[in-house]
């Protein structure tokens, strides 16, 4: 039981994904400073507001904090933007450079000698001028 235990946490697909889950928390600090220390700064110098977590809608005396939900949107935009331009993209164009490009599928078709139609190969006479052909 501990055996196949060791051997599931051992796997190259268990410790893969730690690894993209340690790097995904440290990447994620870095996007929220980013968010909250210059992109917000930057709209705020434009729009007037320092800081978006201030932006509270009230209803009925409730609390609405748009500004936090404005901060994860512009982190989570931010976050998918740079996986897919730094990520999907160039691996996707890698792959598409990669692939073999498919043979090409033995031509099932020959021409007749006569009048230069397309007929089967296995045909013996042209379908279009009933001259003899020679089997491929």
């Amino acid at each position: 039981m501990l055996k196949g235990f060791r051997d599931f946490i051992l796997r190259g697909n268990v410790v893969d994904l730690a690894v993209a889950v340690i790097i995904g928390a440290a990447f994620n600090a870095i996007v929220n400073s980013m968010v909250k220390d210059v992109l917000t700064q930057v709209i705020a110098a434009i729009a007037g507001k320092p800081d978006f977590s201030g932006v509270v809608l009230k209803l009925r005396g409730t609390p609405i904090m748009l500004g936090n939900f404005l901060n994860a949107a512009i982190s989570f935009l931010i976050v998918a933007s740079v996986v897919y331009f730094g990520i999907v993209l160039p691996l996707n164009t890698l792959l598409a450079r990669l692939k073999k490009p498919a043979p090409e599928a033995p031509s099932s078709m020959k021409t007749c000698p006569e009048c230069l139609s397309e007929i089967p190969l296995a045909a013996k006479r042209c379908a279009h001028c009933t001259q003899p052909v020679p089997v491929a």
